[in-house]
């Protein structure tokens, strides 16, 4: 009985210990992309007043800070009907965050030769639905143009021929349909399709290094039991059970059908600032401006960006260059950005469409995070 009592006692001591240790190992300042010093407290209360003031249902945020994640938070709801709380497993649609991601995919597959980062994608695979006056063009379209949107395709062809507005190569036009073309001829050299098989394949070779181990392209269980409710304009959730009468779908959709949470995707943006899981030559790539806006166009007059890399846009500021994608899928809304030059980043998933002036307000606390 005594060995029993004593036993139980040190067990009990060293999970206070252990408790003592997480405590104050946990940070309780975080650093501003401007490099000021913010207290956990403050961040708070500004997140929770934008929130309020911006109608967000629910939130999931991280900040990097040096290279780590200094800050995981959840706040909200996963259903503004039946006030469910969020917590730190919820599951959000990344939209368009599903690009860049991708583009880090495409870079492991030109490292292991499958593809060629400049070889016309036409010769792994003809696309069917090229339009007959651009049949001729189409085929210089390489990876490269892909992931930097200068093919020319439209964001989406729906159903209709692709006809392209430029001669590829030569202008800036996004486009999640050319992205698209690229996870076919992957999915197809390899011959693993492009549902289960390539988001098998891109588990095995992204998220499973990263540790990112329910971030997918497609749907599954884990999803059926974690993610949570878009909402509409009015804040109403958009449909009644994740997976039922909205996309549950099977498909990878390399433009917009990635699913995470901030902590997860903030492991990919880690990756990104640290160049791990790539070689120096491909970060290179991945990082160097490679589609330089024009002076007209209109996401450089709006926003000051200046083009795009391979999978990020990328923007001059005081503090550095930041890279950054948003994803709106519209009742989900995500972001993630970082500037290498001061070891920083933000990832934001958010269930309503309401992110953009949100990530305004919090820049007045954060500095320029957009």
């Amino acid at each position: 009985m005594k060995y029993l009592k004593s036993i139980i006692r040190n067990i009990t001591i060293a999970l206070f210990a252990s408790t003592v240790i997480t405590a104050s190992a946990q940070t309780k300042t975080i650093k501003t992309v401007d490099g000021k010093t913010l207290s956990i407290e403050t961040l708070n209360t500004a997140i929770k007043k934008a929130i309020k003031q911006h109608n967000l249902p629910g939130l999931s945020v991280t900040i990097i800070n040096k290279n780590q994640l200094a800050y995981h938070q959840v706040f909200g709801v996963a259903n503004a009907d039946t006030k469910e709380p969020l917590n730190k497993q919820s599951m959000f649609e990344g939209a368009s965050l599903s690009k860049p991601i991708f583009a880090y995919f495409v870079m492991k597959m030109v490292e292991n030769d499958v593809i060629e980062l400049d070889k016309p994608l036409h010769e792994y695979l003809p696309h069917p639905g090229i339009s007959p006056e651009s049949l001729e063009d189409y085929k210089s379209i390489t990876a490269r143009m892909v992931l930097a949107h200068q093919t020319g395709f439209p964001n989406h062809a729906n159903n209709q021929p692709i006809k392209l507005a430029f001669k590829p190569g030569t202008d800036f036009m996004y486009s999640g349909e050319a992205y698209q073309y690229l996870a076919a001829v992957i999915g197809i050299k390899l011959g693993v399709g492009f549902k289960e098989g390539l988001n098998q394949l891109f588990q095995k070779e992204v998220t499973q290094p990263l540790n990112m181990p329910h971030t997918t392209f497609i749907w599954d269980d884990y999803l059926e039991n974690h993610k949570v409710f878009g909402h509409d304009n009015q804040g109403h959730p958009t449909q009644n059970k994740p997976g039922e009468g909205r996309w549950s779908g099977k498909t990878f959709n390399a433009f917009s059908s990635v699913h995470s949470e901030a902590a997860e995707f903030s492991k990919f943006i880690i990756a990104m600032l640290k160049k791990e899981g790539l070689s120096e030559q491909s970060f290179t790539e991945m990082l160097k401006l490679q589609t330089e806006f024009k002076d007209d166009n209109l996401m450089k007059l709006e926003t000051g960006q200046v083009g795009w890399g391979l999978g990020f846009a990328q923007k001059p500021t005081k503090n550095g260059m930041m890279h950054l994608h948003t994803g709106n899928n519209h009742d989900f809304q995500a972001y993630a950005m970082f500037v290498p030059e001061q070891e920083y980043g933000l990832v934001l998933f958010t269930n309503c469409g309401s992110m953009l002036p949100f990530i305004k307000e919090i820049s007045k606390t954060l500095g320029e995070q957009f």
